[in-house]
């Protein structure tokens, strides 16, 4: 029967980053990506999938993140970038930037979804559904969503007229419709079907 090495002794502590992104689907506004390495001392109650939690959940959890992880990080790619990569490439970029600034360097990092981004220091590996999953996941989740949703907040102090703290960039009726009568801000993904039809519609004109 074989053994482990560590019998009869603690088993290390291995430093895992949980990561996520929000804000792939909108027509504006960058994609945000969060990393977290959550401390087991001090756990934090009522983690879970953003999108499962209200708007004051999240703010609430959020603050219980920075003050309780080991380390987090929040980073962001912009429209340029998401114009120039497409935006899974700049998902990735996104989430690479977050990894690379925690505090703490992590050993292993789970990405919620399908891929992991390339170039990360240490192993990766993705989980799909990991934002209800896996409570790290779910922290970087409510990290990316809420600094995104604040983004929005600003675009719309810029931008009154486009109603993001309504829509917040997604494809809804009223969005498409001020986008319609307004066209594209400068915030505003030019790669982005609806958007990019704008540009196309001025070009026969």
């Amino acid at each position: 029967m074989q053994t482990s090495l560590f019998d009869g002794m603690p088993m290390p502590t291995v430093l895992c980053a949980g990561v996520d992104e929000a804000g792939r689907g909108p027509l504006a506004g960058p994609v945000f990506a969060a990393a977290v390495i959550l401390d087991d001392t001090r756990p934090i109650e009522g983690l879970n999938d953003s999108k499962r939690l209200s708007a004051a959940q999240r703010e609430a959890l959020a603050v219980g993140i920075r003050e309780r992880a080991l380390a987090w990080c929040i980073a962001s790619a912009n429209v340029a970038e998401i114009d120039q990569l497409n935006i899974l490439g700049a998902t990735m970029l996104a989430m690479r930037r977050a990894c690379e600034g925690l505090q703490k360097p992590p050993q292993q990092v789970l990405v919620d979804g399908n891929q992991v981004p390339k170039g990360l220091a240490c192993a990766a590996q993705y989980v799909i559904g990991g934002d209800a999953r896996i409570p790290a996941i779910s922290a970087a989740s409510i990290l990316a969503k809420t600094a995104r949703d604040a983004y929005c907040l600003d675009m719309h102090l810029r931008y009154p007229d486009y109603a993001f703290d309504q829509h917040k960039g997604y494809a809804t009726a009223l969005h498409l419709q001020r986008l319609l009568e307004l066209g594209p801000c400068e915030e505003h993904r030019r790669s982005f079907a609806p958007v990019r039809r704008h540009f196309e519609t001025m070009l026969e004109s």
